[in-house]
């Protein structure tokens, strides 16, 4: 497993010292979220690209930028968000996209299933063009988005990934708050390519616990190979962010 910090938890933070810290903190890998740059900033990427190589960051995985339709005023939005966001993945060399299901829960199925084929109607093709994987989040508890849990999950993979080359990201923390974490793991162990790692409400770990403990051991025995990304609320500080990353590093290698 690779381990990974999101530049999302600085995200308020300049581009120059929001790349800076997470090599700071001791990281070789990043997750760049798209909450970290501008929502029209199109060329940022070119600072982008700049700084994560000065600082020599490799940038594994990249978290589109995400809007929930909840009508069809959105959908424009919706599609240059995700255009803009995988030809940054593209351009910052990193092979996998983190998506979310880009519809609102409170849609009725009939819009729901409509905006979906045509999102992905457009964004797997693009994708594979520019040679970009595409990884679904299971979204949280909390989340106006559609995608939280098995049954929602196989709704949408079902609609938008006839070919089964969508992977998958696991979010333990949006998991283990719907309660869905080893169900959502045995599901699809055979589609995951990310893991976003954060105790609840994306706090910090401060130490070993039960759940965290079974989580990763499974994800051993799994042989899971692919980036393990830690996703932090902004509020932690660094010596939370160190905490967290130690303990998952023990964790991992012992």
């Amino acid at each position: 497993m690779e381990l990974s910090l999101s530049n999302g938890v600085f995200f308020r933070l300049p581009l120059d010292e929001n790349i800076r810290l997470v090599h700071q903190l001791g990281f070789s890998n990043l997750e760049f979220n798209m909450k970290s740059v501008e929502e029209n900033d199109e060329d940022s990427v070119y600072t982008v690209k700049e700084l994560i190589e000065a600082y020599g960051l490799k940038c594994l995985t990249l978290h589109a930028a995400s809007l929930h339709l909840s009508g069809t005023d959105e959908l424009c939005k919706a599609l240059y968000y995700v255009k803009v966001s995988t030809e940054f993945a593209k351009k910052l060399g990193a092979p996998l996209m983190v998506v979310h299901s880009n519809v609102s829960r409170r849609l009725p199925e009939n819009l729901r299933r409509s905006f979906l084929k045509e999102l992905f109607g457009f964004l797997k093709p693009y994708a594979k063009k520019l040679g970009v994987k595409l990884a679904l989040e299971n979204l949280s508890y909390a989340s106006s988005g559609y995608g939280k849990n098995v049954a929602e999950l196989e709704e949408i993979f079902g609609l938008i990934d006839g070919d089964g080359s969508i992977g998958f990201t696991l979010d333990f923390c949006h998991a283990e708050a719907t309660g869905q974490t080893f169900q959502l793991l045995e599901k699809y162990k055979n589609r995951l390519c990310n893991i976003h790692m954060s105790n609840r409400a994306h706090k910090p770990f401060l130490k070993e616990d039960s759940r965290l403990i079974g989580f990763l051991s499974r994800l051993k025995e799994f042989n899971y190979n692919g980036s393990l990304t830690l996703e932090l609320t902004r509020k932690c500080n660094f010596e939370a962010i160190l905490t967290t990353k130690s303990v998952v590093e023990k964790l991992l290698y012992k």
